[in-house]
């Protein structure tokens, strides 16, 4: 061997670490990231009507809590319904729909039986009264139970 030619050697240099963002894993969790913040934003404005119409409801129970006055409970739990089924269902002609059509079509999106023949029945008439009563308890879940059937 040559003394010379091992002086010549030199070390193996390897190339420099690749950036951050050139790395897969980096591409994967950012991905990840994205989908779900996108899920999360979908979901949220999807809702978002929904949130409304719950937060509606409450307030209508607690004046009636206050008030205990079935018909102006029955009448704003009509308007809700009305509004929350307008946004739902444009297509449908909601607004146009009295009596017992309007109820028939609360039980066939998400009410079975409850506006027909159940505590929902008081809204065809009660809202139109100037006085009366009802299950005013039994009325406001079945209303609940509608709005969480009907999430759009």
């Amino acid at each position: 061997m040559n003394p010379q030619a091992l002086d010549a050697l030199r070390d193996i240099h390897l190339p420099p670490e690749p950036a951050w963002w050139a790395m897969p894993e980096v591409w994967v969790l950012a991905s990840v990231v994205i989908a779900v913040a996108a899920w999360l934003l979908f979901r949220r404005v999807r809702y978002r009507r929904l949130r409304h119409a719950l937060r509606a409801l409450s307030v209508l129970e607690a004046a009636h809590a206050r008030d205990n006055d079935a018909v102006h409970l029955a009448r704003g739990l009509s308007q809700l319904l009305r509004r929350y089924a307008a946004g739902c269902f444009p297509q449908a002609g909601v607004e146009g729909l009295t009596g017992s059509a309007w109820l028939a079509f609360l039980d066939a999106h998400g009410g079975g039986n409850t506006f027909t023949a159940g505590a929902g029945t008081v809204l065809e008439s009660l809202p139109y009264r100037a006085s009366g009563s009802a299950d005013t308890r039994a009325l406001v879940e079945a209303v609940r139970q509608w709005l969480r059937e009907n999430p759009r």
